[in-house]
């Protein structure tokens, strides 16, 4: 069995065709987990859906098949060409998924290098696929260790603070271009994980105005009790883009929420001395791209980040990070190469075993006067005689598993002693435990 990684990110693809592939809600992503979890040569699946990345995890027993399977899922999805999609698809296979994992968890595939919610967002796709059964063994051991890797980075370097966050940076954006924010009023429709990101962002920066709009008023009370800010129902959107001076969406739903002619409506659309910014962190977008043809309105958004974000790489703490993922790449390898002897290791000492049981019970019948005492003395005479010869074939094969190239000693050794695979995957299958689905906090 190998991981496989198939993708799309803001490295591989313009904003616009992430748009097309978007999972926009738990409902898509659910879907999403469930097809690559059904297709044929996958064993486990899930799902990584971010604003800038949508990745499907696999472990699977081919590459072909399922590669194929897992890039039709993504072709489908945007509902492009095979030929129009595949420059923009990027695939990592064993070794190079786990890298790749280790590296977005630590922040350094991220459109803002180092930003701290990735890290929850690779637990969002653990509890998903636990929660939907498609995680099992390999990949639930796989995203632990990258969830220990992200917070090693952070706890160890200033990666987090080294590099712009993607609500920070288009604050920076919307300060160039209003001044200071403390006295502006603001508001932010949505209330999910980006929203609360951006409400926190706006208060740090000094934004004291602050209204907070959601189709779901329950939650946009929520998050303005957590913030202090006010509320308004989503009705009252045109009034809200008259009023503010800030307005910042982000609510991952298709369709376009703000439009040119929504900023007409306002009043917003000639230039004046009260200039307007439009913040859209959302993908697929809520504000049409239009809105930036009009005078007196800036847009910010993803695609516009996305150059600012490659030119704030803070490279010494780049390169920390990298070191770390290094380390802990190789660490995982070793360790899952010297894992996969173990089953074929335990396998022999059980054939061992019951090779010495069916010698004592051929002794006991040929020797039925043999004492209690000799009979002891005698098995653990041939128990010493069996380790001592098994003990430096272990030994070996687990250092050789260490080494890397095509040999596989495991397989070597089950094939040298004639062992059972349907033993060996037996011991497989009670070897590795599945961690609780709560059991990595981030």
């Amino acid at each position: 069995m190998s991981v496989l990684v198939v993708g799309i990110s803001h490295n591989s693809a313009p904003v616009s065709l992430l748009e097309r592939v978007a999972a926009p809600d738990e409902d898509a992503v659910h879907k999403l987990v469930a097809d690559a979890a059904g297709c044929e040569h996958v064993v486990e699946a899930t799902v990584i859906s971010t604003c800038n990345r949508l990745e499907v995890y696999a472990e699977v027993d081919r590459f072909h098949g399922s590669v194929e399977a897992l890039s039709t899922l993504l072709v489908h999805r945007a509902d492009r060409s095979t030929e129009q999609m595949l420059p923009h698809l990027y695939v990592h296979y064993d070794d190079g998924a786990v890298s790749h994992l280790f590296q977005v968890a630590a922040g350094l595939d991220s459109m803002a290098v180092g930003e701290g919610q990735i890290l929850g967002q690779t637990r969002e796709a653990l509890r998903v696929g636990q929660e939907l059964g498609t995680v099992g063994p390999a990949l639930n051991v796989l995203f632990q260790q990258a969830l220990r890797v992200g917070k090693r980075a952070r706890a160890e370097t200033d990666i987090d603070r080294a590099a712009p966050s993607l609500v920070g940076a288009a604050l920076e954006q919307a300060q160039q271009v209003l001044g200071d924010l403390g006295g502006r009023p603001a508001a932010v429709l949505g209330a999910g994980a980006m929203a609360g990101l951006a409400t926190a962002s706006m208060r740090r920066v000094g934004v004291d105005e602050l209204t907070v709009l959601n189709r779901t008023p329950e939650r946009a009370e929520r998050l303005a009790r957590e913030y202090d800010a006010t509320t308004a129902p989503v009705a009252t959107l045109v009034d809200q883009l008259a009023r503010v001076d800030l307005f910042v969406s982000c609510t991952g739903a298709t369709g376009s929420h703000v439009t040119a002619d929504l900023v007409r409506e306002a009043g917003r659309a000639e230039a004046s001395d009260r200039p307007l910014v439009l913040v859209d962190l959302a993908l697929p977008h809520d504000i049409d791209p239009d809105v930036a043809d009009l005078p007196g309105v800036t847009l910010v958004n993803l695609a516009g980040l996305a150059d600012a974000l490659r030119r704030t790489e803070a490279a010494a703490e780049v390169d920390a990070v990298r070191g770390i993922v290094t380390d802990e790449v190789s660490a995982f390898l070793t360790a899952r190469r010297q894992a996969s002897v173990t089953p074929t290791v335990k396998a022999l000492r059980s054939m061992a075993t019951s090779v010495v049981d069916s010698e004592m019970t051929r002794l006991d019948s040929r020797l039925p006067a043999l004492g209690g005492t000799e009979r002891a003395e005698v098995l653990q005479t041939v128990r010493r005689v069996v380790d001592k010869l098994l003990h430096e074939p272990t030994v070996r094969v687990r250092e050789l598993a260490d080494s890397e190239g095509a040999v596989s000693y495991a397989a070597a050794l089950a094939e040298l002693f004639s062992l059972d695979p349907d033993a060996v995957t037996a011991v497989t299958s009670a070897s590795v435990p599945e961690e609780s689905p709560k059991g990595e906090r981030a």
